[in-house]
């Protein structure tokens, strides 16, 4: 392929081949000449600090009551499971990405690498909104918990307190954004800094919780467990009450993308990025439902406070001093959560700035404390004023969104790096004249296996399918050829086949989920979406794996096991989980994304890094670098 029909191949500056066009995996080689880089300064200890501090959010302290009366009743641990078991496919599919890939940007980076550009600017902006939005709810929070300590409601001092503008209808909120700049300000300073106070407030709120479990057991024991004596028995709202309970606890395990989002921060992140987000998922599904089993079976699940159900659980046994040594995990949980909150969305914005689809002033990291500084700051700022001015709690399913976008994309690249992996690489124009200078001498050498005519017919074919004059033997050459179009044939199976289960799984959860469809109509269309992905799965099943996976960004990591089974299974989990977040947050959402529409149309489209690139075979491309550093330059 020459290096006017690359340049057309990878879609010039617009049109639709510009929404697929897809960057090469970080590596070493890469960032030599890419300036400033950021601290390699955590370690597994540290990433399972980031994981546990950002997962185990107050949401705890408050939502095994809610679940336990509307859901699951004395079930509740078996919801926190069922939960944590779906949070693990998610998992799974992050582990493997993170150690192949680890730079900063999470679900945009590989998105970027394995689906595309159009993909990857939809979930980056979507994360923006995510990591916006939850920050300032989670700052929103923390106030009415610290007036427990003053008091009650309203007792805050004056200069924290809310306050209500009656002109404008609004109730401001100075903690909040006290709180928020504050946490800026620390991670401004470096991310050792800031993981190690990270790490002491989620210390302190594990033992709060570990207060709770070990003390609540003590007394459940003395009481005899009058919760699970309850008459409605173990499940009073049936299997599909404990499921509900599922989905509703899942949104507690979500925290764990923040440590995938510093994997460019990470000493050795092929073993610590795994490990710690394997081990910080295992240590807040445990906490959790050892939670849940002492609670329930404190308070009988339909007499529990749906607000204060820990506190008050303590309170009914006589231990009113309890509840604020509760109240205390609530803010620390709180406080680590909104860390957890602030980190990540930097880092998302350095990767797009990087990628040249948002301005350069993003990307820019700090010499000093090796942080992206500018970032940081503009994250600050935007989340205390959200906190300040609006209560979003009615904006909290937004938070979702971008969750829920971003796993089951992690799970549709996992299918695409095993089964049909990236086989080229971007070239930048700085190389293109070795690239053109490569294909002249090859020319020079190809001899075409089957006559001019039908060299012409296979090339059309097969692309960049050359024998060496050193193969003289006809039947080899046929084997080669044959061999190379078995592989095309089952790329193009296998394409087909992971783009079958992602329809499967749209129009069966979607059809699963809506209401005005009649019943026969609905039964239908939910046998053809099954259909659809079970003839997906099967064919994935039943073809081979792609060998480029072998040699896919970095090796020695972490291998995602189950494949297709398992992120076909996070595809259907999270999609319907997504389809029934409601028409109002989807609306909602559907404005942001409207708008990182027309962002990307008149900036990101024009000024991405890949708008003056080649693509070339992965082989060739390392030929050219070999070249290059021999020669002594850096691409």
């Amino acid at each position: 392929m020459g290096l006017d029909e690359a340049a057309s191949a990878a879609g010039g500056g617009g049109g639709i081949r510009a929404l697929l066009r897809r960057k090469q995996v970080d590596s070493d080689r890469t960032r030599a000449g890419g300036g400033q880089q950021l601290a390699k300064e955590l370690s597994i200890m540290q990433l399972i600090t980031i994981g546990v501090g950002s997962t185990v959010g107050a949401g705890v302290y408050v939502l095994v009551g809610t679940v336990a009366r509307e859901h699951s009743g004395p079930a509740l641990t078996l919801s926190f499971l069922i939960a944590g078991i779906a949070a693990a496919l998610s998992a799974f599919c992050y582990a493997e990405l993170a150690s192949r890939c680890p730079s900063a940007g999470s679900a945009y980076h590989y998105s970027y690498i394995c689906v595309g550009e159009g993909v990857a600017w939809l979930i980056g902006w979507a994360l923006i909104l995510e990591y916006t939005i939850g920050g300032s709810a989670v700052a929103r929070g923390i106030s009415p918990n610290l007036a427990l300590f003053f008091g009650g409601q309203g007792s805050l001092p004056w200069i924290l307190a809310r306050h209500e503008l009656p002109w404008l209808d609004v109730v401001v909120d100075p903690c909040a954004a006290a709180l928020v700049f504050l946490v800026t300000a620390l991670l401004c300073v470096g991310i050792k800094e800031s993981t190690f106070v990270q790490g002491i407030v989620t210390v302190l709120n594990c033992c709060v919780m570990l207060f709770v479990i070990i003390v609540g057991s003590y007394i459940g024991f003395q009481t005899g467990w009058v919760g699970y004596k309850v008459s409605g028995g173990f499940l009073p709202y049936g299997v599909n009450g404990m499921l509900a309970g599922s989905a509703t606890v899942f949104f507690a395990y979500i925290g764990f993308d923040s440590v995938a989002s510093t994997a460019e921060e990470v000493k050795n992140p092929q073993r610590d990025l795994p490990l710690g987000i394997g081990t910080a998922l295992s240590i807040c599904c445990t906490l959790y439902m050892l939670v849940s089993v002492v609670i329930v079976g404190l308070v009988p699940y339909f007499a529990m406070d749906p607000d204060t159900p820990i506190s008050s659980a303590f309170a009914r046994h006589g231990m009113q001093w309890a509840m604020y040594l509760v109240t205390s995990g609530a803010v620390l949980a709180l406080c680590s959560t909104l860390m957890g909150s602030i980190l990540p969305q930097p880092r998302i914005l350095m990767a797009m700035a990087r990628d040249g689809l948002l301005p350069a002033f993003f990307s820019d990291v700090s010499e000093k404390t090796q942080v992206p500084v500018k970032s940081t700051i503009v994250t600050g700022i935007c989340a205390a004023s959200l906190s300040f001015f609006m209560d979003v709690s009615q904006l909290a399913g937004m938070v979702s969104v971008g969750t829920l976008l971003a796993f089951t994309i992690v799970a549709v690249s996992i299918l695409i790096l095993r089964y049909v992996p990236p086989d080229e690489v971007p070239l930048p124009s700085s190389l293109q004249a070795s690239f053109r200078f490569s294909q002249e001498c090859d020319e020079e050498k190809v001899v075409g296996p089957l006559g001019d005519e039908d060299h012409e017919q296979g090339t059309s074919e097969i692309k960049d399918v050359v024998v060496v004059e050193s193969v003289n033997d006809p039947l080899i050459e046929k084997q080669i050829y044959a061999n190379k179009l078995d592989e095309i044939k089952r790329r193009k199976r296998a394409a087909l086949s992971i783009a079958s289960v992602c329809v499967g799984v749209l129009v069966l959860t979607a059809s699963a989920s809506v209401t005005f469809l009649p019943f026969l109509v609905s039964c239908f269309v939910c046998v053809f979406g099954g259909l659809l992905l079970l003839a997906g799965l099967g064919v994935l099943c039943w073809i081979d794996q792609d060998d480029g996976r072998h040699s896919f960004g970095h090796s020695g990591g972490f291998i995602c096991p189950f494949v297709p089974l398992l992120p076909v299974m996070c595809i259907l989990i999270n999609t319907y989980l997504l389809i029934n977040l409601g028409a109002g947050t989807w609306m909602r959402v559907g404005v942001w994304l409207v708008m990182g529409v027309f962002v990307y149309i008149f900036y990101g489209r024009t000024h991405s890094s890949l708008t003056d690139v080649v693509y070339v075979p992965v082989a060739q491309a390392n030929e050219i670098y070999g070249s290059q550093s021999s020669l002594g330059f850096v691409a």
